[in-house]
């Protein structure tokens, strides 16, 4: 913790105290967690939080590389039945999956970037450069779904003669499944990390393997007589890309908005209430900088208690929160003295409290 000469004599911000606790497994939990648990000192140090960040960055990299890798392989092998069948429900399908595919473009340059460290410019480093990076996935889901779109409609006013429809039908299959591996892949590290445009890529994932099966039964309909089953499958295939654009969209949105999930604000609050010397929980402020949280907590202590044992306090107070909040990177704790006059400070504490719901 430090304290510097002519600061706030009530702040008390967390740093530079290691606390190594080798017995407990790593917080981050999972298997892989636990071995690592065991073989490496388990500390809770805000320095050793940041040291998280960039392997969480790497972590990021290499799962929309992998991605990358086989969304392409599955766009290749769909490319080439378009040409052969001309299904244009395929060629949506096959659209929506390579733009997929290159999502995983802005997505390893943000995380690269965010493992920067922090400069006197961008004191908090280059996390925000995720959300950035998921802007330009919802340029290329618009993208693709005005292009398929209009491929269906023109293909509703031009039929035409759809060939191969087995190999159609394979290729469907083969989107499906690989769209659905990518999806749980990605969402399962965006979560892990904290990667709202991770997470929000990988339920984009999820939405192109029903496209897929979407594609499978407008080839069954077609094989049954009904030519016009493929570029309505097509319309409806636009219409999931829309729609996970949609939820993509809130999601970015909310998180360039630094919108909090209350229930994590409620989780740093209930943390920091149960340590041992803190009165009340006065304030608690949360973003996301990319995939690492940020907290600025505000606590009230016995107000005739010394200036060190009120840092001890709020020591384990930060403590507490990188053993219990997820993805936590740092936090700044506000110590106020409760019943011992005045505090200069509180009137503007309660005015800038967030205010509840919404």
């Amino acid at each position: 913790m430090e304290h510097g000469s002519g600061s706030d004599p009530h702040a008390v911000h967390a740093h530079d105290h290691v606390h190594d606790h080798g017995h407990v497994p790593d917080h981050r939990g999972g298997l892989l967690g636990f071995i690592r648990g065991l073989v490496v000192p388990h500390s809770h140090d805000a320095k050793d939080s940041l040291d998280q960040a960039p392997e969480d960055s790497r972590e990021g990299t290499r799962a929309v590389a992998i991605s990358l890798v086989i969304l392409l392989l599955v766009a290749g092998i769909q490319a080439v039945v378009v040409i052969a069948s001309g299904s244009v429900a395929l060629l949506g399908d096959t659209l929506h999956n390579a733009a997929d595919a290159l999502t995983a473009l802005p997505l390893a340059l943000a995380f690269r970037l965010g493992r920067r460290p922090a400069t006197s410019r961008f004191t908090y480093g280059y996390g925000k450069a995720e959300d950035v990076a998921g802007v330009m996935v919802l340029v290329l889901i618009a993208s693709s779904a005005a292009f398929a779109g209009y491929e269906a409609i023109d293909r509703l006013v031009h039929p035409q003669k759809i060939s191969h429809l087995g190999i159609v039908m394979a290729a469907a299959v083969i989107g499906a499944v690989g769209n659905e591996v990518v999806a749980q892949y990605r969402i399962r590290i965006g979560r892990r990390i904290g990667s709202a445009a991770l997470e929000a890529d990988g339920i984009h994932a999820r939405t192109d393997g029903i496209a897929s099966l979407l594609v499978l039964i407008g080839a069954v309909g077609v094989e049954l007589g009904a030519r016009w089953a493929d570029p309505v499958v097509g319309l409806l295939i636009t219409v999931a890309i829309l729609v996970v654009g949609y939820q993509a969209a809130r999601s970015v949105g909310q998180r360039l908005l630094d919108a909090i999930d209350p229930t994590i604000v409620a989780r740093i609050a209930e943390t920091v209430a149960a340590t041992d010397g803190v009165l009340a929980v006065t304030e608690v402020r949360a973003r996301w900088m990319g995939h690492r949280l940020l907290a600025q907590v505000r606590l009230s202590v016995d107000g005739s208690l010394p200036v060190t044992r009120a840092h001890e306090i709020a020591e384990q107070a930060h403590h507490e929160l990188l053993h219990h909040i997820s993805n936590l990177s740092d936090a700044i704790i506000h110590v106020d003295p409760a019943g011992a006059g005045s505090d200069p400070h509180t009137t503007t504490a309660h005015h800038s409290q967030p205010q509840s719901g919404g």
